[in-house]
C-alpha cells in the first residue's frame, strides 16, 4: 500500500494522527500489523503508572526519526487503543508504515 491511504493514519493540522492498539507486557517491543483499523503494537513495557505510554512514545520516537516532543498522546491514556499526534507530514508515517508492514 503505496503512500497515505493506511486505515490507521490521518492527516491533522500539526501533522498526523496514528490510531494504535496496544499491548502492553509483551516479550519484546514490536509491530504485530493492524487490529480493528489500527495499528497494532505489541509492547515489552508493563500497564503500570504510565510506563506502557512512555514506552510508546520513546519506541514510536526512534522508529520515526523524530524527537518524542514530537509525539503527543490525545486518547487513550489508560486504554489499549490509543491515537498519537505525529508532528510529521502524513506521507513520512506513510512510508515508514510501507517499510515496517510491507516489507
Amino acid at each position: 500500500m503505496a503512500g497515505p491511504g493506511w486505515p490507521c493514519l490521518r492527516a491533522s493540522e500539526a501533522g498526523c494522527v496514528l490510531d494504535l492498539s496496544v499491548q502492553p507486557a509483551a516479550k519484546q517491543t514490536q509491530i504485530d500489523g493492524l487490529h480493528d483499523r489500527a495499528l497494532r503494537v505489541r509492547l515489552a513495557a508493563p500497564p503500570v503508572d504510565g510506563k506502557a505510554n512512555a514506552a510508546l512514545l520513546t519506541w514510536l520516537a526512534a522508529e520515526l526519526h523524530c524527537p518524542k516532543r514530537d509525539l503527543v498522546l490525545l486518547r487513550g491514556e489508560t486504554s489499549r487503543r490509543k491515537q498519537v499526534q505525529v508532528a510529521l507530514p502524513e506521507q513520512a508515517v506513510a512510508t515508514w508504515l510501507d517499510r515496517v508492514l510491507c516489507p
